[in-house]
């Protein structure tokens, strides 16, 4: 998703709704052990960007039980240690509850003395000696250009020339691909894209007594101002939600390369809806998703958080 900013506000939520063979829905794709099922079906992202420099934040709500997954993620620059992180899901949790759907009742008993009330709804390893990898990798045209443990994931920067060596890479090293993801890294591999891999450590995992995945943060400078998301169809098992929430100091950040509406609002409802209201906008937008055909993204709230 290509992204621009035109001076409106400073925070936009944006929900894709999009089907599996459209492409485009997360920033990654998940790759699980063995046989084991992994579909990333509503995921959440924070985009900040300023002057050239982007942080993501991603939290994902994927479903199945693997014993280890790495996330799959392409960046267009080298990733140093200090340029990842590991944050508490309250801040994302923040965003989300801040930008949330609302309504509000009005009450117009004296028509000569207005009063006017709110109420507000929201919707609710076995390792391998490093070495020998390194090598096997490098016989596939892949780099591995750095390695990090940051808090309960192993992450490893890796480079490649083609995207059947990087498949056969990461095949090798135990995990089982998605269909169709090699012709998708083909076309990171050609914009000369790093990829950013985040293996939970099991280990760590339990000794830092965490019983959740925490979402990861990394931060790079680009003249490239994107969200790389064709990646998370590849985890596809039917239509995924994406939430990205984006900020920027000057402007509202919209899609270049898909059409932006908004979610119908500012209409008058039936009173009694507001008992239940979170279904009722699912209702709403799922009805608005349908006619478009899961081709545009959804403008859910703009603007200025100051």
């Amino acid at each position: 998703m290509t992204l621009r900013a035109s001076l409106v506000a400073l925070l936009a939520a944006i929900t894709v709704a999009l089907s599996a063979p459209a492409a485009q829905a997360f920033c990654g794709f998940y790759v699980a052990k063995a046989d084991s099922k992994l579909y990333n079906k509503a995921s959440k992202v924070v985009l900040a960007w300023d002057a050239g420099k982007t942080v993501i934040t991603m939290a994902s709500d994927y479903q199945g039980d693997p014993r280890e997954f790495a996330l799959v993620v392409p960046v267009p620059t080298f990733i140093e240690r200090d340029q990842i992180g590991v944050v508490e899901p309250a801040l994302i949790d923040h965003l989300d509850a801040f930008t949330a759907p609302r309504l509000v009742e009005y009450f117009d008993d004296d028509p000569c003395q207005p009063q006017v009330q709110y109420l507000m709804a929201a919707p609710s390893a076995v390792e391998e000696d490093a070495s020998t990898a390194r090598r096997r990798a490098n016989s596939l045209g892949v780099t591995v250009e750095a390695t990090y443990t940051v808090g309960e994931y192993d992450i490893a920067i890796l480079s490649a020339r083609e995207s059947d060596g990087l498949v056969t890479f990461l095949t090798e090293s135990g995990y089982r691909i998605p269909d169709g993801a090699a012709d998708v890294l083909g076309s990171y591999i050609k914009q000369k894209m790093r990829f950013f891999v985040a293996k939970v450590n099991l280990g760590e995992q339990q000794r830092l007594g965490a019983t959740f995945l925490r979402p990861l943060q990394v931060s790079y400078q680009s003249l490239k101002f994107m969200l790389p998301i064709r990646l998370g169809t590849v985890n596809a098992a039917g239509p995924q939600d994406l939430f990205v929430f984006a900020l920027t100091r000057h402007g509202r950040v919209e899609t270049s390369n898909y059409r932006t509406i908004k979610v119908p609002s500012d209409v008058a409802i039936p009173t009694y809806v507001k008992g239940s209201f979170a279904d009722f906008y699912k209702a709403t937008f799922d009805r608005a998703v349908e006619l478009t055909d899961m081709q545009v993204v959804f403008q859910e709230y703009a603007w200025d958080l100051s």
